[in-house]
């Protein structure tokens, strides 16, 4: 199964938005701490809504998940690259970084759970923000954008050991 890294980006209506945004990202690289060389390569597409979307894939990284604590280290390093970039990107309403983050949320959903935008690392337009209450728990990200703080990847042993997982079956059996 895959499991994809990336950031996600929401940009609206208008697909020269989100062709804007992929032209941002698209191509560029970095050098991250174990030596290695990334490159992003960015794709659009439309959901359900049809709001326009770009897709951020680094490369070279996981396509598994998290199935180490290096592998969640250098996610967490390119989360950190990402957001970095975001903050000179074109405009876009809604971004997230981590594992599976495409569509997280349509912009309708997001609107209908003002209350409840617990994803660390979610990134709002102001605009959006206003729309949804203005909860207090999103700090300022750049200008005209807010953001839940990114708390980076984690790796949990018993999402990819089955040895694991039966340890844990045979204790619960035991209750």
């Amino acid at each position: 199964m895959t499991w994809i890294f990336s950031l996600s980006a929401e940009c609206g209506a208008e697909q020269a938005s989100a062709e804007q945004f992929a032209h941002h990202f698209d191509n560029v690289s970095w050098i991250l701490s174990n030596g290695s060389q990334t490159q992003c390569h960015a794709k659009i597409f439309q959901d359900i809504e049809e709001n326009w979307w770009c897709r951020v894939c680094p490369s070279g990284i996981s396509e598994t998940g998290i199935d180490t604590p290096e592998t969640a280290y250098l996610m967490t390093e390119l989360g950190i690259l990402l957001y970095q970039h975001l903050r000179t990107a074109p405009t876009f309403r809604y971004a997230l970084a981590g594992v599976e983050v495409d569509e997280f949320r349509t912009y309708s959903e997001l609107l209908e759970e003002p209350s409840n935008p617990t994803f660390p690392g979610l990134v709002l337009a102001e605009t959006v923000w206003q729309r949804m209450g203005a909860s207090t728990i999103f700090r300022p990200f750049s200008s005209e954008y807010v953001w839940k703080p990114y708390e980076g990847e984690v790796y949990k042993p018993l999402m990819v050991s089955s040895d694991l997982k039966d340890k844990l079956n045979e204790l619960l059996i035991l209750q």
